[in-house]
């Protein structure tokens, strides 16, 4: 059930994330799972596990890796277009 829960949260990360870098608008869902999940683990390792929990990840720094990686990712996919 756990796994369930960071699945959800891990999409709402990466679609928050998403908005906020302006580069989200054509993620799919899967794509905000991947961009929440590695975003969590990015904030986390950077910024540390502070703010508000859900799922086992902190809130506040999982969106600020979110932005980061959706930033990055959209970067390199947009210069290979």
């Amino acid at each position: 059930m756990h796994f369930i829960w960071m699945l959800i949260v891990g999409a709402i990360i990466g679609a928050i994330g998403g908005a906020i870098s302006g580069k989200g608008e054509k993620m799919g869902c899967l794509y905000n799972i991947i961009a929440g999940l590695v975003g969590s683990f990015v904030g986390q390792g950077i910024l540390g596990d502070w703010g508000p929990h859900l799922a086992g990840m902190a809130l506040i720094p999982s969106i600020i890796g979110a932005v980061v990686v959706v930033a990055v990712v959209s970067y390199f996919v947009g210069r290979n277009r």
